[in-house]
């Protein structure tokens, strides 16, 4: 019996003597194995990619969610003969011309979107309380725009102007314009009627 203690002695202390190593750190001088580097060869620089053309517009729950289209309006009159007749344009932040609205020297207000193309196409304008598609003819001139013409007295212009904020120009070649309803809409209507 006394050997078994012994041999049940020596193996719980060889046991633990295992374990204890195991749970002993390396020394911090323990030097590493080295690693020979490979040699580094640089890569070609990447050739930049053309920056890709959005196709789409984001799609948003609400025409009113949409962020303003960047750009600022600006108001000017003409004088035909004895009658005062306002212009406001709404230029991109590059002086594009995207919008105009103008009192015509027929006494009507011609809302002027730049397309593509040199054809009719409809022009679809929301407001807060109003959404109405008129079909705008090309530009007699051959410009590649459209020009759809409304009545000075006409309720979408009030909409226009008392909108929420803004309003939206839509056609189906161009991205939709999201305006804001600034004084220069108002001056227009009001130099019109």
């Amino acid at each position: 019996m006394k050997a078994s203690h012994c041999a049940i002695a020596r193996t719980l202390l060889l046991s633990s003597a295992l374990l204890a190593a195991a749970c002993v750190p390396a020394p911090d001088s323990t030097p590493s194995p080295e690693q020979t580097a490979a040699p580094v060869q640089q890569a070609p620089a990447p050739t930049p990619s053309p920056t890709p053309v959005a196709t789409s517009q984001p799609k948003y729950e609400s025409w009113m969610d949409a962020p303003r289209t960047p750009g600022n309006w600006s108001y000017y009159a003409e004088m035909v003969g004895n009658s005062r007749y306002g212009v406001a344009n709404y230029n991109s932040p590059d002086g594009t011309q995207l919008f105009t609205i103008m009192c015509s020297g027929s006494g009507n207000i011609v809302l002027q979107r730049w397309v593509d193309s040199v054809g009719q196409l409809p022009l679809t304008i929301r407001t807060e309380t109003t959404d109405r598609t008129i079909m705008a003819p090309r530009d007699p001139e051959g410009r590649k725009m459209v020009a759809a013409v409304v009545r000075p007295t006409d309720p979408l212009l009030d909409a226009m102007a008392l909108t929420k904020g803004r309003f939206a120009v839509e056609t189906s070649e161009r991205p939709t314009l999201y305006l804001p309803a600034w004084a220069e809409v108002t001056r227009v209507i009001e130099d019109c009627r």
